[in-house]
This record gives C-alpha cells, structure tokens and sequence, in this order.
C-alpha cells in the first residue's frame, strides 16, 4: 500500500514540480492583488454600462411614457365632467366628443358602467353600447384599478388601440371607468431612434404580460422576445440587464425598465456590439486571464531554465544508471563535461565507479567460467568412469555361468549406470545447480528396457513424466529407487488376463505447488508374486525414500503391484506444458529397434 501511494506521488516529489510550486506561491499574491483590482473596476464599467443601457431604453420609451402618463391623467380629469352629466348620455357623449377633436392623441374617450353598458362616449351621441365581451371590461371587473391594455380592434374605437381607464367613484361609490384609447401608431411614432439605437428594438408591455407596443411592426414581436422566458416573467427583472438568445436564434442584450410604475414596462432588445456589456465582462475574463497567462509564462521559463540546467543531465545520468543496473556493461558510461559542475562531478564518480565494477566482474566471469568449465569436466570422467565400471560388470557377468551370480551382477550394473547417467545429464546442462528429474528416469527407463527385457518378451513399459527439476542430491537417490523398483516391476511383471501382454507403468508428477510423486505399477501374472521381494532392493528403496525425505508405499490391489513415493522438490518450478504429460509407450519390438 505504501510503495502504491509513493508511486502516485512520484511526481510531487520531483524538482521540476517544487520549484513550480514554490514559484507559484510567490507570484500568488501579486496575482491576487491583480486579479481583484481588475474585477473590481470591471464590475464598475459593467455597472456603469448597464446603467447606460437602462438609461437609453428609458430615453426610446420616453415619449410613450409621457404619452400613456398623460393619458392616465386626462382619463382622471374626464371623471368629474361625467359625474355632472351622469344623467344626461348625450351632453356627457358631447364633452368626450369635444375633447377628443381638441386632443389628436386621442382616438376614443367614454365611459362604462359596471354593467358594462357605454352610454357616455366620443363616438356615439348617447347611444347604448354593451362592452361586456370586452377583455378590458373583464379585467377592470376582476380588479377594478388603473388598468392599461391593448386590442387590434377597439370594441368603440374600431382602431388598433392601446385603453388607459380609471375607477369613477361617487363619494365611495364605484360606478365604472373611463377610459381613454391611444392608437398603436401613434405610440410607434414616440420610440426614440438615434444613430447608437439603429438595431434597438423597444417593446411596452402592461403588469399582466400583455405587449401594448412595439417599435417595429407586428409580425416581428415574436424576433424581439428572448427565448423561454413569458412576458410576465420579464416583469420581475425590472432595471436589470441580461443576454440571452432571440426567437430568431440571434444573442442580443436585454433590458427591462419601469415605464408608469407597477402599469406598464419597456422590453428593449439591444446588438451585442451596441449594448457595451458583453465587450465588459470579456474584459473581466481577460482581467482573470491575464494573470494566469502570466504565471504560466512564469512557470514554463523556470521549467525550461531548471529543465536545460539540470533535469535533463540527471534524467541522462539516471538513464546510465539503470542500463549499467540491468546489465548494460559493454563500455563505463560517458562523463556528462556539459553539465554544471556539481552534477559533472557526480557523473564522473559513477564513471570510475562503473569502470571498477567492469573491470572486477569481468575477472569474476572468467573465473567462474573456468571453475564451470572444470567442475563439467569433473562430471564428464565422473561419468565416463561409471559407464567403465558397468562395461567391466558386463564383461565380468558374461564369463560367469552361475544365473544368480550373473543377476546380483546385472542389478549393480544397472545402478552404476543410473549414476553414469545422472552425471552425464549434470555435464550436458546448462545449470549446474540442478537436474532435469523427468528426464533422467526416462533415460533410465529406456537404457534398462533395452539392456534388460529380451527380443520377444511381450511386456508393454509405459512412462507419464511431468517436468520436474531437482537438486542433485535429490536426484540420485530418486534415479537409484527408480531402478530398484523399474527392476523388481520388469521382474515380476505378469499378463493380467489371457492373450494380453503385461506392463510396466512409471508416473512422476507433481501434486500441488509443494509436493512430487514417483509411482512404479506393474501388473501380475499371480497375485501373490510380488510379495517374494524381501532383500537387498527392498532395502535400498526404503534407503532411498529416507535420503528424499519421504516414504514408500507398497501396495497390491486387483492385479495390480504398486510401489507409491511422495516427496518435497527442493526446487520449485512452473506448472508443465500439457504437451509434456503425453505418455510415452515402448513396446518390445520398439526397444529392440533402439537396441540395434
């Protein structure tokens, strides 16, 4: 778990990282300083910019203002002249008549009962018209106050109009309204346009949401609105400025400002380029900006001074380090002379100290070859002695008729040259340290096949041998019990049925990481055959199975001799190929071949 965590912070630790954070400390509060003032005078500029925007929509809407101002004024002053002529519909329908030919602004002036019947009107001499249909007359019922509306077609008017009415009251008494009608044209023609507002589009609307005007004509309402948001929704953003996609799919600015307070509100739709506040807060990103492209500059200078200076001569010297660690020793490695002094002398340090290592390894190789070379020899005569005295044997047991002379010749002849071959597989390997077990018993096997089953003995050997290796003092008394019991298995091996040859089958293998087992079975003629072996083999088997630490077990089971040893390797290995476990099956025609 540590050694994972150190690898995570590796870099941390590195010098490159240090000194970027300890230069980043220092210039931090220059930074800081910098930062803050900046966006402090941004955030002044941006206020003062929205300001400025709030400022010329009130000046596009003025006119309107004064327009729908004067209109809730004169809609007030008409309110006494109606309570005088209450009673007479036609001298009340004369004034309002009067009024509007003084006043052009004007197209309708009257005034409705709370039945919702106009009997007092500029537009008809006292005649009863029924205004309850009107949405005007339903949103005065529903809260009767000061209401500013608009309608494509005036209900008196037949104009597209915007109404202006005020409560009439007598004493406290609330009679109706009256109302007075601007057209849209007129309230057009009040929109400021100026050079900085060419692309300024102004929209009134009433506190319901409800547009009264526009500066542009009808069809173009819906480009001029921000998308997702509804009308009434834009109320609550009152003096406040924001940027937001059109309809149309175009960014523009926005800005909502107050034009008769809590009746009606001004929408103005401002280009980017005109409204001065996207170009501000791009200057309050650059004002961030700026001095993190400064610290970077600051860091990438350092880095590439520390880096020029210093990093790459360790990262080359640490390069030489681990080629000469893995085994990279053809020349002493160069002495960095470019370099700063410090890390030149470091570099010309481990050169010296490389060259000495070279040099004694070197002698050391040599002389561990020469003493490889000797102790192979050693093996070789060791071996060749061996073969010697089994051909001696040999010679010495064909002179002697006695069988039972030529038999205890025959079973030392096959153990010295068990050891022969043993030591022949020692000169022949690479490792001296350690032995081929599978190996060594399949020659074994194969040299006592040939040596001592006859031409037409129908006996079938069988051999099932894992990769296994051992030490050398593991494997000679293993090659030794192999013979033993290779021997006793050839010796009193039987058919097991009518018409069917006997066997011999050798299995060496490996049970479990730690463990190794070596199984002799033959098959027997008689079952009690077997169980004559009490002598000298037995004894050397139960010697051997001691030497390897481990025990013989002899056991006969339905036809069937079995001589079971379970040992510890000395040596651990990888698990065999499954190619190696393939039994190996010698007959006797084919041992006889191998003979010749």
């Amino acid at each position: 778990m540590r050694g994972r965590w150190r690898d995570g912070t590796s870099f941390t630790r590195s010098l490159g990282f240090r000194l970027g954070a300890l230069l980043s400390v220092a210039i931090l509060p220059i930074g800081l300083i910098s930062i803050i003032q900046t966006l402090h005078l941004s955030r002044e500029a941006e206020r003062s910019a929205e300001l400025a925007l709030l400022g010329r929509t009130a000046a596009a809407a003025a006119g309107e203002r004064a327009l729908l101002q004067g209109a809730i004024g004169t809609a007030d002053a008409l309110g006494p002249a109606v309570l005088e002529t209450l009673g007479n519909p036609r001298a009340c329908s004369e004034i309002m008549h009067a009024f509007i030919q003084r006043s052009p602004n004007y197209a309708y002036a009257g005034f409705t009962g709370l039945d919702g019947f106009v009997t007092c009107a500029s537009s008809d001499e006292g005649k009863r018209r029924d205004l309850r249909s009107s949405p005007h007359y339903r949103q005065f019922m529903q809260n009767p106050s000061t209401l500013v509306t608009a309608t494509s077609q005036g209900m008196m008017s037949g104009k597209s109009v915007v109404i202006v009415s005020q409560p009439l009251y007598r004493d406290r008494e609330l009679l109706g309204y009256v109302a007075v009608s601007v057209s849209h044209d007129t309230l057009r023609s009040t929109h400021a346009v100026t050079p900085d507002t060419g692309d300024a589009w102004i929209m009134t609307i009433n506190a319901q949401g409800q547009p009264l005007s526009t500066g542009t004509s009808e069809r173009d309402i819906s480009a001029l609105l921000p998308q997702g948001k509804d009308l009434a929704d834009l109320i609550e953003l009152t003096d406040t400025t924001f940027r937001a996609l059109s309809n149309n799919g175009e960014s523009r600015v926005f800005s909502v400002i107050s034009v008769v307070p809590g009746l009606v509100y001004a929408l103005g739709s401002w280009n980017p380029r005109q409204s001065g506040v996207v170009g501000l807060k791009l200057s309050r990103f650059a004002a961030v900006l700026f001095p993190l492209a400064l610290w970077a500059v600051s860091l990438a200078v350092a880095y590439f001074a520390v880096f020029r200076l210093v990093l790459r001569h360790v990262r080359e010297l640490r390069g030489q380090m681990r080629r000469f660690a893995i085994g990279d020793r053809r020349t002493p490695p160069p002495v960095l002379v470019d370099a700063p002094a410090e890390i030149m002398d470091v570099s010309e340090t481990f050169h010296n100290m490389a060259r000495i290592l070279i040099r004694d390894e070197a002698a050391m190789e040599a002389s561990v070859q020469e003493k490889t070379v000797l102790l192979k020899e050693l093996h070789h005569r060791v071996k060749n002695n061996l073969q010697l005295i089994a051909s001696i044997i040999n010679m010495q047991s064909r002179v002697i008729e006695d069988s039972d002379a030529k038999r205890v010749l025959r079973s030392i002849q096959d153990r010295v040259a068990s050891l022969a071959t043993i030591y022949r597989n020692l000169y022949q390997a690479e490792h001296l340290d350690w032995v081929e077990a599978d190996r060594i018993v399949a020659d074994i096997i194969q040299q006592m096949s040939a040596a001592t089953i006859g031409a037409g003995q129908n006996l079938k050997v069988e051999t099932r041998l894992e990769p296994l290796k051992l030490l050398p003092d593991q494997a000679v008394p293993l090659s030794l019990l192999t013979t033993e019991g290779f021997t006793n298995a050839v010796k009193y091996a039987g058919p097991p049925a009518a018409g069917q040859p006997a066997w011999v089958r050798i299995t060496l293998r490996r049970d479990g990481p730690e463990l190794a087992s070596l199984i002799i079975e033959n098959s027997l003629g008689h079952e009690d055959a077997a169980l004559e072996g009490t002598g000298l083999g037995s004894q050397l088997i139960e010697a051997f199975a001691i030497q390897l630490d481990g025990e013989a077990e002899i056991s006969v089971k339905e036809g069937v001799f079995r001589l079971a040893l379970n040992f510890r390797p000395a040596m651990q290995e990888a698990a065999p190929h499954p190619d190696d476990q393939r039994p190996v099956v010698l007959t006797s025609a084919a041992r006889r071949g191998a003979r010749h």
